[in-house]
């Protein structure tokens, strides 16, 4: 299996893969034309990236592609609807770098509180502001907000619970029960969680319902001077908001995410926010840790060996949650050649559009069980005529 890795990846990735019998081709430099040129001449069947873009183009010129492997959570940077239209799958690695974005995070909370950054920058420039820096609020017993309680979320807030914290969370998925389970008080809403914090954190996936999540009455309803810490999507926040609120009610903000990013080979970061006393940025590097790059490797290999193995991708992001599906067609038959050709056949005469389908063998490779999902259900001459060929044993219709 042709595999084209065309992000920066831990060279035990290229390793693993090798070892798993792939052709590997390390380009690491590739996007937008380039990746479409690479693309038509590799043929890969396998693209592995982590900040690439991959877009409609890029599918269409990997006419033997079948898998795409985001090396990180997020997919947002991948045309997922264009990859199912053709069919190829597309993974994630999910929790692979939550601990490494989680340490940046209360990083990001205890230089807001005891403002490191700004004790660095007057000491190597000479100045000496013992009196200034030493006015830290401290952090234990202070209420912080957490929305998002994935796994990101989830060592967030153990970290946060260990230097003594009152953690408030809200996730869409979030129970009562789960809270308690996790230790911190059930916030109902966004609002409901922020409301007099003193600090706020986001863990959120990107999609159209969180998209400026974080805005005016969000940071309004924080206590004044509270800290925000922007650790997963720049495009969360209402920017223009969070600036005012630095400006007027005291508010400051850790962010190593923005909503304008420059490509990995620029060096200027002309934006206003980057320049504005009270929030300190760091690069998006939330999980660029040798341990994170070695775990998000390791989950490469593990779906690409998986793949060639069984044909299967146990961590796809794009299946269909519901099948259009309306009946199942089970027959139980002899395993021999046909038999299921023979079937396939009187459903396509038939107008009938198989969904998805198994075939489950018996001991002894002598009988067979097809479980054949359906969009319609069968006329009854066509399952006379399944039911009638000599090697099917019996067939029966169920509603979905």
């Amino acid at each position: 299996m042709r595999v084209l890795i065309a992000d920066k990846l831990a060279p035990s990735a290229t390793e693993g893969l090798e070892l798993a019998g792939c052709a590997v081709t390390m380009e690491p430099d590739l996007n937008g034309s380039d990746l479409t040129a690479a693309l038509s001449r590799i043929q890969p069947e396998v693209l592995v990236v982590r900040s690439t873009k991959v877009q409609a183009e890029h599918l269409a010129a990997g006419s033997t592609l079948s898998l795409v492997i985001r090396a990180g959570a997020g997919v947002n940077t991948i045309d997922l609807n264009g990859a199912s239209a053709r069919g190829i799958y597309v993974a994630n690695c999910p929790g692979k770098n939550a601990i490494a974005v989680a340490e940046l995070t209360i990083g990001h909370l205890i230089n807001l509180d005891r403002r490191i950054a700004d004790n660095v920058a007057d000491l190597r420039a000479g100045v000496w502001a013992k009196k200034e820096y030493g006015k830290a609020r401290g952090l234990h017993g202070l209420t912080l907000a957490v929305l998002g309680c994935g796994s990101i979320g989830q060592h967030v807030i153990r970290r946060a619970q260990a230097l003594g914290l009152e953690v408030r969370a809200w996730s869409r998925s979030l129970t009562p029960e789960r809270a308690q389970a996790l230790g911190v008080t059930f916030a109902a809403t966004p609002l409901d969680a922020c409301r007099g914090a003193n600090a706020l954190t986001v863990h959120l996936a990107k999609n159209a319902e969180t998209a400026g999540i974080v805005d005016r009455t969000l940071l309004d309803a924080l206590a004044p001077g509270a800290y925000f810490v922007n650790t997963s999507r720049g495009e969360l926040v209402d920017e223009a908001a969070l600036l005012d609120a630095v400006r007027t009610r005291g508010l400051r903000a850790g962010l190593d995410v923005f909503a304008q990013e420059p490509k990995a080979s620029d060096r200027d970061y002309p934006h206003a926010i980057g320049k504005e006393a009270g929030i300190y940025g760091t690069h998006h590097i939330g999980a660029s840790t040798q341990q994170a790059t070695d775990a998000v490797a390791a989950e490469v290999v593990r779906i690409v060996e998986e793949y060639v193995r069984t044909g299967r991708v146990s961590s796809c992001v794009n299946l269909a949650e519901h099948s259009p599906a309306t009946h199942v067609l089970v027959v139980r038959h002899a395993d021999r050649v046909g038999v299921l050709a023979g079937v396939l056949d009187a459903l396509r005469e038939d107008a009938v559009n198989v969904q998805e389908m198994e075939n489950i063998i018996f001991r002894g490779a002598e009988a067979a069980c097809a479980r054949i999902q359906v969009d319609r259900p069968p006329s009854a001459a066509t399952l006379s005529r399944i039911d009638a060929h000599p090697d099917t044993f019996a067939t029966s219709l169920v509603k979905l």
